[in-house]
């Protein structure tokens, strides 16, 4: 299955949750009033998009529909579309040029940690790039075994030391490994005890310092595994960890599970943190780049076209990948 048309399966909770609903709105209308705006930012509120992006988004809309003398009801889902890909641009982008290069994952347990470091190796291993694991999450219990699975299947490397050990002590042999293996990527685990918070965000603290003195010169990711099912609690959880990890991107797991898939324009524009990664399914494939217009596009039926973002097109290139 291409990207999109898995994007688009991902996120039919969503489309068929509280955006059905806005799409309904647009035909229910007639005209363009404020009654539609004020149903219209209830609706994006009731969508985990949060009040102040639901806000900025009809403020927005308001002013594009001013702007270009849009009359039918029906051009403002277009326009919203739009706008929802605009609010979601950022830099994507994987800044991982050295070698070796660093990626951190952090989050609470239970959000996919572990799943998503697999899919990162097996991705970046597709892509001929070598990568080492470091177990670093030496607390939770079966952690390290879980984390040997994943490296197997993806054919990774894996440094580990005993249940107990310490996180930055796994971390600092990893970058050893990362050097003498000559491997392209390092993924550090990480523990995800948030009701410890202090001692977690010391712990996060120390393992950036060991990285700061042993790989000065690489490139560092840290990248924020969320719950997407957990809607607005995704956001605290990030607002926790954002400051003392300083985050550069937040991977949104289990977007196919939820009707709230707008919770990732809330993340983007409270938080200021890009999402860089999706997961929209358990193949190890589902963990998919982040592609704003693509992603807004998904979230409707019958959207076509964001921008200069033409989604036949997009389909077309994939078949012909396939």
């Amino acid at each position: 299955m291409g990207f999109f048309k898995s994007l688009k399966e991902g996120l039919k909770k969503t489309r068929d949750g509280i955006l059905g609903q806005i799409d309904a709105l647009f035909k229910r209308f007639t005209k363009i009033d404020e009654e539609l705006f004020e149903e219209l930012e209830e609706l994006l509120i009731a969508g985990d998009v949060g009040m102040l992006t639901a806000e900025k988004i009809c403020d927005t809309l308001r002013d594009k529909v001013k702007s270009t003398g849009t009359k039918d009801p029906q051009e403002v889902r277009d326009l919203l579309v739009e706008t929802i890909a605009e609010l979601l641009e950022g830099d994507m982008e994987m800044h991982l040029d050295t070698k070796p290069s660093v990626i951190l994952v952090i989050g609470v347990n239970g959000v996919g940690k572990t799943t998503t470091i697999g899919k990162l190796c097996a991705k970046y291993r597709k892509e001929g790039k070598k990568c080492v694991i470091a177990a670093a999450d030496t607390f939770r219990a079966a952690a390290i075994e879980q984390l040997e699975v994943w490296a197997e299947r993806a054919k990774c490397d894996i440094v580990k030391h005993t249940e107990g050990s310490d996180p930055a002590a796994v971390v600092f042999d990893g970058i050893s490994a990362a050097k003498a293996r000559k491997a392209d990527i390092l993924i550090c685990d990480t523990a995800g005890r948030l009701h410890n918070k202090k001692h977690l965000m010391d712990e996060l603290a120390k393992i950036n310092r060991v990285i700061d003195r042993e790989a000065p010169d690489c490139d560092r990711e840290v990248l924020l595994v969320l719950d997407a099912t957990t809607g607005q609690n995704a956001i605290n959880q990030a607002r926790a960890f954002k400051d003392a990890a300083g985050l550069t991107g937040i991977v949104l797991t289990k977007l196919d599970g939820t009707a709230r898939g707008g919770v990732v324009l809330a993340i983007k524009e409270e938080l200021g943190v890009p999402v860089k990664f999706i997961g929209v399914g358990e193949k190890i494939e589902d963990l998919q780049p982040f592609n704003p217009k693509a992603f807004a596009a998904a979230l409707f039926e019958n959207a076509d076209k964001v921008g200069d973002f033409d989604i036949k097109m997009f389909e077309d290139e994939e078949e012909v990948q396939e």
